[in-house]
């Protein structure tokens, strides 16, 4: 596969031509209308085998073929080029398909309103033989804990009829709000732990799930060892049900990180306790806040770093956004909140208002600014086949357990595709 950036003057013929394929299949694989202009800017995925890899200062064949597991020598014998010679900056050279990491994926999927969309279970079906664990979002549980089921419809027999597993998401959600009350309630009452425990094995049964998630947000700090003596008990229960047991967990970067999100996430505990984590790497740039990239890479890896000194890598997922946002501007804190778009939105946004996509290589996340009908600017921040690689090969750098996604139902094919192309999926 390869990624390709979008030029002025660029047609979906001319780009087929330069890379030996069709403009048909490009159309398809990008879910895009072949009859509508391009945007200049605009990250592509071209359906072919292998890549191209255009020559910066300071490569060499050696730190090239480090960079997508290729030898010095197959490299220099592929592009007939001198391996004792220095490359010439600016020229191409072709990185055949190299062997695929082994990860598990996960995605989360929030039914909304009381009913499963067709949408929603169309995005189910179209994605699951990419996925590891679909994951309902969420049970939610009362003060005695009680469970109250999302609406599930066919993600039992969906996921069924592949090779995912289901995954119970069980959050301190009371009222449309993570409560730390509630939170703190069930982890310091034993006989509404029973209870939970003994709901969560009845349900599993019944519904089939393979793994029991728990998504405890803003918990009071003081209850930081009732977590984890909870989750030492859970855990200890659910194995014997023969159940894997994970966590979701604040991006942290040190353990004594300050913030209601933050203190009563032990890193050193989960990692000790549970299968495996889920790091909610996303939400810097959020729809309250001012506008920016909601997970650009240098945060997101500074709280992969943090999470591989207190863990193994192999209990690691990293998590990733399936949407940006469209922020009016300007930005007031308390003010108008910014609207959730997938990244395709995005494009169709820059292509009706005749906008080019910028990237940010900061942050690795591409961006535009647009004017509507009402004469208002606005920021738009999202993702694309650029800033998804980049995440990717930040998996395959430090071997992490694999990926997470928030959450089905936003288009984004570039996505699938490179994910498919890029790693066999357990």
């Amino acid at each position: 596969m390869q990624i390709y950036v979008v030029e002025q003057g660029d047609s979906l013929y001319k780009i087929a031509n330069q890379f030996g394929t069709t403009y048909e299949s490009i159309a398809l694989a990008n879910e895009i209308d072949p009859d509508q202009p391009l945007v200049v800017g605009q990250a592509l995925v071209i359906p072919i085998y292998g890549r191209f890899y255009t020559v910066r200062r300071g490569d060499s064949l050696y730190t090239i073929g480090q960079k997508f597991g290729v030898s010095a020598a197959e490299l220099a014998n592929m592009n007939q080029v001198n391996i004792y010679q220095p490359l010439a900056v600016g020229m191409t050279l072709y990185i055949p398909e190299t062997p695929k990491t082994t990860i598990e994926v996960n995605a989360y999927i929030e039914p909304t309103g009381g009913t499963v969309s067709e949408q929603l279970e169309n995005a189910a079906r179209k994605h699951i033989n990419n996925l590891t664990y679909l994951a309902p979002f969420s049970y939610q549980m009362d003060r005695q804990g009680n469970l109250s089921a999302p609406p599930l419809n066919d993600f039992a027999t969906i996921t069924d009829e592949s090779s995912a597993t289901m995954m119970l998401v069980i959050t301190n959600l009371e009222d449309g709000a993570f409560s730390a009350s509630l939170g703190q309630e069930i982890l310091t009452n034993e006989a509404a732990q029973n209870n939970l425990l003994q709901q969560i094995i009845t349900i599993a049964e019944e519904v089939g799930y393979g793994d029991i998630h728990f998504d405890f947000e803003f918990l009071p700090p003081e209850n930081r060892d009732d977590y984890r003596h909870f989750l030492e008990k859970a855990t200890n229960r659910l194995h014997q049900e023969g159940l894997l047991v994970s966590t979701a967990l604040a991006p942290k970067t040190s353990a004594t990180q300050q913030g209601a999100w933050y203190e009563a996430h032990d890193y050193h505990a989960h990692g000790e306790i549970v299968d495996f984590v889920v790091l909610m790497t996303y939400e810097w740039g959020y729809s309250g806040g001012p506008p920016m990239a909601v997970s650009p890479i240098e945060p997101v890896r500074n709280v992969i770093q943090y999470a591989l000194s207190e863990m193994p890598s192999e209990k690691i997922m990293l998590g990733q956004n399936l949407y940006g946002y469209d922020w009016t501007l300007p930005y007031e804190p308390g003010g108008e909140y910014a609207r959730a778009i997938s990244p395709q939105q995005a494009v169709q946004l820059a292509r009706e208002n005749n906008q080019a996509i910028l990237f940010n290589e900061d942050a690795k996340a591409p961006y535009f600014y647009y004017v509507d009908d009402q004469q208002q600017e606005h920021e738009v921040w999202f993702e694309d086949a650029r800033s998804i690689q980049a995440k990717f090969e930040l998996i395959k750098e430090k071997n992490l357990r694999g990926i997470s996604y928030w959450k089905l139902g936003l288009a984004f094919p570039q996505n699938w595709l490179l994910l498919a192309d890029q790693f066999n999926i357990k």
